[in-house]
């Protein structure tokens, strides 16, 4: 028996509603989702763009280190990162004069800050190598430089750097007279 066409509009009505009611959810879910994805990338500049203002404090940075003012030039630095913290220049700035301060574990997580903005960054990688040394971690700067020479395959200067570095080893710390703990004070005893 033929169904008559109220009966046809009917199923085929049912059957919409259940492919929409079944889809629907994932549907949205997959469209929230998209449109999350694609705005994020909207806003973000590319790495190659920095802000020209955090450039400009990365010059007068620059500046303060050859005048020899450690601490302007760490103040200038770090405003560089606050205006833009995609500015691995900076990072690596912050790190040198890290460095120079003693602050090799500044200087270790500054310059892992770079690489995480650029893995393949080889002064980066070159200058964490470096600090490394400087704290005694020898077996991590040769993963340093050999990740170096992998990307940089003729003989550049951060490798050059690097190796030199692991070669003279660990600097020497010299005991002063307030690191050696004095003998204790004992009583003196009576003499029979």
């Amino acid at each position: 028996m033929m169904d008559n066409p109220a009966q046809i509009q009917e199923k085929s009505t049912e059957s919409l509603l259940e492919i929409l009611m079944r889809f629907t959810p994932a549907t949205l879910a997959l469209a929230a989702l998209l449109a999350t994805v694609s705005s994020a990338g909207i806003g973000q500049r590319p790495d190659t763009q920095i802000e020209p203002l955090s450039v400009e404090w990365v010059k007068q940075g620059d500046a303060a280190v050859t005048s020899g003012d450690l601490a302007a030039a760490t103040d200038a630095y770090e405003t560089a990162l606050a205006v833009d913290p995609r500015n691995r220049a900076a990072y690596i700035a912050l790190a040198q004069v890290a460095r120079k301060q003693g602050l090799q574990g500044k200087a270790i997580r500054l310059y892992r800050e770079a690489l995480l903005i650029d893995p393949t960054d080889v002064q980066a990688l070159s200058g964490q190598g470096q600090a490394m040394v400087e704290k005694g971690a020898i077996a991590k700067a040769q993963e340093n430089l050999a990740r170096v020479k992998s990307i940089c395959k003729d003989n550049c200067a951060p490798a050059v750097q690097l190796s030199a570095a692991i070669d003279k080893g660990a600097p020497q710390t010299a005991l002063t007279a307030k690191d050696v703990t004095p003998a204790p004070k004992v009583a003196p005893t009576e003499q029979p």
